[in-house]
Formats: C-alpha cells, sequence, structure tokens
C-alpha cells in the first residue's frame, strides 16, 4: 500500500510540473488558436539559462531565477515580433509549421551550447525528507507542488479580475469583437507567449531541480499534450486537474505493470493511450468548448 502511495504522491508533484507548461498550451491557444509546438523546448531553454546562471556564472539561484524568467520573457518577445507576427492571418497549419521548426531551432542551440550531457543543479533545499503518513517526501518535491499551485492561484485571479486578464478572455471568444471594443489584439498576442515562456521557464527550472536536465527535456511538451487533451484545449482548470491526473496515471501505470509483469518503461505510452481514449470518447476534453457548426 506504502508503494502505491508513494506513486501518487510522486504523481502529483510531475503532474504538477506538467499542469504549468499545459498552462502555457492553454494561453496561447486561447489567444491565438495555434498549438504551440515548441513549449516542451521553451521549458528545456528555461531550465539550461537557469542553470548556466547558477552553476557556470555563480549568481545565486534566486539571482538566477529572476533573470530567467526575465529572458523567458524577451525570448517570447523575439519569437511572436519577429516570427508570429508576420504569419498573422495566415492559415493557422503554417504557424503550426512554424512552431515545430522553432523547437528544432531551440533544440539545436540548447545542443550547440551545452551539449548532450545530463546537468545537475546544485541543491537549492534541505536535504532531510518531510515525512507524510509514514512516507519520506524530499523538500523539492513539496515545494514544487506548493509552487505550482500558488501560481495556478495567480494566473486564476489574473485571468479573472485584471483588466488585461479579461482583455485576453475577450480576444480569445471572439478576435473581431474585442478589436472592435479598442483592445490591442496585438498585444495581447505578445502578452500571451510572453507568459507561456515564463510558466515553462519555471517548470523547466522545478523539474530540472529534481531529475537534472538534458537535451530530452524538449520532449516534455509532447509528453504534456494528452493532459491538455483531456482537460481540454481552451481550459485553464482543464489545464490544472488534466496534468495532475495524466502525473498520477503515469506513475500508478508505471508501478503496476512492473509489479505484476516485471515491465518497466510503460509510462512512456501510458498518457498516449489516454490521449487516444479521450480523442474516441471526449474529444473536446473535460472541460474543453464544444464548438458546433450550423450548415
Amino acid at each position: 500500500m506504502e508503494y502505491y502511495l508513494q506513486l501518487i504522491i510522486n504523481g502529483l508533484v510531475v503532474g504538477s510540473i506538467y499542469s504549468l507548461v499545459a498552462l502555457g498550451f492553454v494561453i496561447i491557444f486561447k489567444a491565438t488558436k495555434v498549438v504551440n509546438f515548441a513549449q516542451g523546448e521553451m521549458v528545456m531553454v528555461g531550465a539550461y539559462v537557469c542553470f548556466a546562471l547558477t552553476v557556470q556564472f555563480q549568481l545565486p539561484f534566486l539571482l538566477s531565477f529572476l533573470m530567467t524568467l526575465a529572458f523567458s520573457v524577451l525570448l517570447a518577445l523575439a519569437v511572436e515580433r519577429m516570427v508570429l507576427r508576420p504569419l498573422i492571418g495566415e492559415p493557422i497549419i503554417s504557424v503550426i509549421m512554424v512552431t515545430i521548426g522553432l523547437s528544432s531551432m531551440l533544440k539545436a542551440f540548447v545542443q550547440m551550447c551545452w551539449g548532450t550531457q545530463i546537468q545537475v543543479f546544485p541543491p537549492i533545499l534541505p536535504q532531510d525528507p518531510f515525512v507524510l503518513m509514514g512516507l519520506p517526501i524530499a523538500p523539492v518535491y513539496v515545494a514544487a507542488f506548493c509552487l505550482s499551485l500558488l501560481l495556478f492561484g495567480i494566473f486564476s485571479l489574473f485571468f479573472k479580475y485584471s483588466s488585461l486578464g479579461i482583455a485576453m478572455r475577450a480576444t480569445a471568444f471572439d478576435q473581431q469583437a474585442a478589436q472592435s471594443m479598442g483592445i490591442g489584439i496585438k498585444s495581447i498576442f505578445a502578452l500571451s507567449w510572453c507568459i507561456a515562456a515564463v510558466v515553462s521557464s519555471i517548470g523547466g527550472i522545478i523539474l530540472g531541480n529534481i531529475n537534472g536536465i538534458n537535451a530530452q527535456l524538449g520532449h516534455l511538451g509532447l509528453k504534456v499534450f494528452p493532459a491538455v487533451i483531456l482537460g481540454g484545449l481552451d481550459s485553464l482548470l482543464g489545464a490544472a486537474l488534466g496534468g495532475l491526473i495524466i502525473g498520477v496515471l503515469e506513475n500508478l501505470c508505471e508501478g503496476v505493470v512492473k509489479d505484476l509483469f516485471g515491465l518497466g518503461g510503460f509510462r512512456e505510452v501510458a498518457s498516449f493511450i489516454v490521449l487516444v481514449i479521450i480523442l474516441m470518447v471526449k474529444p473536446y476534453g473535460l472541460f474543453g468548448t464544444k464548438e458546433i457548426e450550423r450548415v
């Protein structure tokens, strides 16, 4: 029993990071109707920049963290202004193909600068584990989960009460109507990319402090995609719950299959099996908006 409880706790921690990355997917899609296939690579770049500032430039971790967030904002603005803004009005498939190309460019940049070996962050938090229900839990796990919940609370309040958040919701609902009300659509697009880059970098830094970082971290975007589909591609609440559910499901499936059949690696495919089932049964996800076309 303790074995499965440990799997659930680990799954909740990983799932909270999935939720953050899924939040980036949802914000960009809500504002621009574009699925950003470079989301995982933005996670990877954020983690590597923070690693370089902390380890190679010997800066305090908190300063490195803040500088990484600033770098993420600048990167997002550069991508939006130079690559994506000229494509406004073009077919969505063209923009999606650009994000796929962007993912390859970011991955090549990371491999050129830092290689392909696993890099490990120095310990930031104390190493002595907490004990919860008789199970030892590393402080970094607790911090990762609490930070993810805090960020979701902040962004939920931002989208519900702030003028910018309301403008982003209005743009997502109807871009032409929002523009007629005086909302700067281009500024909203840039803001959505900045928020997505920031939450992705935070997710990458948290994950790097748990497992270390390497070029494979960019694949996280594809692993998170089932969580986005499960929750609904345009739902913030869905992103939060979808990430947690997929994180727990991956760990439980891995543990059960290993326990019963002695096989490993099922974690890598479990989420995609769920993705296929969701698309067959509920293609708009748990909280996604069902679009009805009248002919």
